[in-house]
């Protein structure tokens, strides 16, 4: 554990000594807030309509539903551009450097620094998705939204960024190039996204398979209050398995060391 907190107290210092970390959270952070208000303002013109609905009673409005929803479908887009800068230099920069093999002849284990460094980007990811609650907080001081689903919602955000960072650092174990390993990393979670599309056109074992293996199909079920404890082992399963082959990966590297 020590040599393990020894890696993650080290990356996490590189993101803060340079720009990175405040270039993805100030980005993060106006783009989320961007979509708020426009979903707020939505909601708000909606909610005054239908109160002015000459035709008997209004229908009811669900702040969860109408806008917390879209609201966090619209923070895992966000999450999916900005994620590949978190984990583009992960590792592809270690092997830019030279330090990689550094790394591989010290004391240090393979799997002790793949566990450091995964866990420093995703407490940068956890930061910047809770200093997007604070909109969230004056919404509650002024509104009425349900709490537990809104935490559901959040949830299933750190899933989402658990699963693409560990994708993300099996990219950059297998390249030095960080401007490649941000590129096919965030094609690699757009395509994860959006493949469930085909899934209509397919047969029904394939159209199965391919829906299963969608992001957002699982993260919908979070950002709709609903914590579903097979979504959480598919998020769990997809975190893993990355970081197991993000060792195998290095491991590789180790024996033509």
């Amino acid at each position: 554990m020590k040599n393990i907190y020894s890696i993650f107290i080290r990356e996490l210092k590189s993101y803060f000594i340079s720009p990175i970390a405040y270039v993805i959270l100030t980005v993060f952070l106006l783009l989320s807030g961007y979509f708020f208000y426009t979903v707020l303002s939505w909601f708000l013109q909606y909610s005054i309509q239908m109160q002015a609905n000459p035709y008997g009673q209004p229908p009811p409005v669900n702040v969860n539903l109408m806008m917390m929803r879209p609201l966090f479908l619209n923070m895992a887009i966000i999450a999916v551009f900005m994620i590949p800068m978190i984990t583009m230099r992960l590792i592809a920069e270690e092997k830019k450097t030279g330090t990689l093999e550094l790394l591989m002849t010290s004391p240090i284990t393979p799997m002790q620094w793949i566990l450091g460094k995964y866990l420093s980007g995703f407490i940068l990811y956890a930061s910047m998705i809770t200093l997007s609650f604070i909109p969230i907080f004056l919404l509650f001081l002024f509104g009425n939204p349900e709490f537990w689903p809104v935490i559901s919602g959040y949830i299933g955000l750190l899933f989402l960024g658990g699963a693409f960072l560990s994708l993300g650092l099996i990219v950059s174990s297998l390249t030095e190039n960080q401007i490649i390993a941000a590129t096919v990393s965030f094609f690699l979670f757009l395509l994860l996204w959006v493949i469930d599309w085909i899934a209509d056109s397919l047969s029904y074992t394939m159209g199965s398979v391919i829906k299963y293996l969608s992001i957002v199909s699982h993260f919908d079920d979070f950002a709709k209050g609903i914590i579903d404890t097979s979504n959480i082992v598919f998020f769990l399963s997809f975190i893993i398995f990355g970081i197991f082959l993000t060792y195998r990966s290095i491991d590789s590297i180790r024996w033509r060391i």
